[in-house]
Parts: structure tokens; sequence; C-alpha cells
């Protein structure tokens, strides 16, 4: 698997992401063909070019926690309106993009 395209292909997803919705690693991953590749998706995230300015914060794991390390991510999606729940974590029923209700449908 070419790891640029692979790159191409999430940041491309989550480029498309509406402000205040979120999606996981594992449904961008459904999302360009690659189910099991969840944790491909982390590290292209991980390394995300800034200059493409893509909105990353928009991207949590399947529990709704938020990326270790960076504060600035939950205040990002509390200015676009994002539910989160009493543990801290985003309330994925709330928040969460429902383009996979499209595709598959």
């Amino acid at each position: 698997m070419d790891k640029t395209s692979f790159g191409e292909e999430v940041y491309s997803v989550v480029a498309s992401i509406p402000p205040g919705r979120v999606l996981t690693y594992g449904q961008i991953a459904y999302l360009i063909g690659k189910p099991q590749c969840s944790r491909m998706v982390g590290q292209a995230m991980h390394n995300a070019p800034e200059e493409q300015n893509l909105p990353c914060h928009r991207v949590v794991n399947r529990q709704g926690r938020l990326a270790p390390f960076w504060p600035e991510q939950r205040e990002l999606l509390e200015k676009e309106g994002t539910v989160f729940k009493k543990n801290g974590c985003v309330d994925i029923k709330a928040s969460g993009w429902e383009i996979l209700k499209e595709v598959i449908s």
C-alpha cells in the first residue's frame, strides 16, 4: 500500500468533515475502502502536513476520546458546537458526521 496515496485519501475525507461534526479513525478507514487500517489513519493524521490546514481536531477515536497531549483539540471542537459527554469524550451520537448513512444507503 502506497503511504502517499493512502494519506491523500485520508486527508480528502478529513478536509470534508463539516464544523461541529466528527469522524473516528475507523470511519475514515471505512470510507476510503480500507476498513482494517484505522491505525494507519491515525499515523496519517499524526503526520498531516500543516500547510493543508486540515481540521484534524474533528477526528477522534471510536469512544470519542481526544488525541493525547493536544489540549487545544477540545477548545476547537467546543467553539464549533461539538457535544461532549460528562466523561469528557465527544458524544458521537450527537456530533458524529452521518456521512456513513448516506454512503451505505
